[in-house]
């Protein structure tokens, strides 16, 4: 099955990271995939984008603001496509990688879009759960088409050389500021990360969440397991005030704990480069382990769900 790719070039993190998805398809000849990037240096950019769309089974559509903004992605590829599923020659799937005003267009509207229910990428607290969704349906319609794998005719398309790319980091000091400003944006990404989790584990059969805004500098969760005799996990976490100094972001692992009690935390710290954060008061954590903060964030969910029976892979 050979699919065609159209997507904003603001989306090419998303777009590579879709092809590492769809790696066990593509290495199993299922699917072949075709994106303007594949067109080699002095090649006609529209006569092969134009044969490309009339050779196409299969259409991704990688939807997003800079997607709907894009006229070439709507009026040429996304038009041409909407022509072809509505033939019946094709078949369009709308990936919906960032929320945005997708549903105002009819025709896309009338599609069942990827993720689930066409819930953004953007907007899963894992984007790994999100891709596997989407890679999982694509598998379930080339097993309805029941074609068989593709067999490689041709040589090999030759692989275009990247070449290496320099970062460039300045040595800097970070003053009591820049850590209060780290703090808080790691605080309001955590809280983020937590919101958007708990409503996900909310929607598993047997599994129960509710996740508390306390404020600006506190939130709570707690989850139930149905299945699990000890299933019920608690968490309260706060940003650190001038009096405590039980870490910078701290938690404890009870309903409604106040802000002079914790079971473990996490510090601002740096080097000469930039800011991070450590684990502390906890006998599991790594002392040295830098982490960004998604990576705290991760950190801390496992350990809450465990503590009510659930893992999370």
């Amino acid at each position: 099955m050979r699919a065609f790719i159209s997507y904003s070039h603001h989306d090419k993190a998303a777009l590579d990271r879709l092809h590492v998805h769809l790696k066990n398809l593509t290495r199993g000849g299922h699917i072949e995939t075709w994106y303007d990037r594949d067109i080699l240096a002095g090649g006609d950019l529209n006569a092969e984008i134009a044969r490309e769309l009339e050779a196409a089974d299969l259409f991704l559509l990688l939807v997003s603001p800079d997607f709907i903004a894009s006229d070439y992605c709507v009026e040429r590829e996304m038009k041409r496509a909407l022509e072809r599923h509505a033939a019946g020659a094709a078949r369009v799937v709308p990936i919906i990688v960032e929320e945005c005003d997708w549903k105002a267009m009819g025709e896309l509207r009338q599609l069942k879009a990827v993720p689930t229910d066409g819930k953004a990428i953007s907007e899963w607290a894992n984007a790994n759960t999100a891709y596997l969704n989407i890679v999982q349906e694509l598998r379930r319609i080339i097993e309805a088409d029941g074609l068989p794998p593709t067999v490689a005719t041709a040589a090999p398309k030759p692989v275009a050389v990247r070449p290496a790319t320099t970062r460039y980091r300045a040595k800097r000091q970070f003053d009591q500021i820049d850590k209060s400003d780290f703090r808080d944006a790691a605080f309001v990404i955590i809280k983020d990360y937590f919101r958007r989790a708990t409503m996900e584990i909310d929607l598993i059969e047997g599994l129960r969440g509710r996740f508390v805004d306390r404020g600006a500098t506190s939130f709570g969760a707690t989850i139930v397991n149905g299945g699990h005799r000890n299933g019920t996990a608690h968490i309260t976490v706060h940003c650190r005030n001038s009096h405590v100094a039980m870490g910078d972001i701290y938690y404890s692992f009870s309903e409604n704990a106040g802000d002079n009690t914790a079971n473990g935390g996490f510090n601002v710290s740096a080097d000469d480069y930039e800011q991070f954060l450590v684990q502390t008061m906890n006998m599991f954590g790594k002392a040295d382990e830098r982490l960004k903060p998604d990576q705290a964030a991760e950190v801390l969910w496992n350990e809450f769900i465990g503590n009510a029976g659930v893992t999370y892979d």
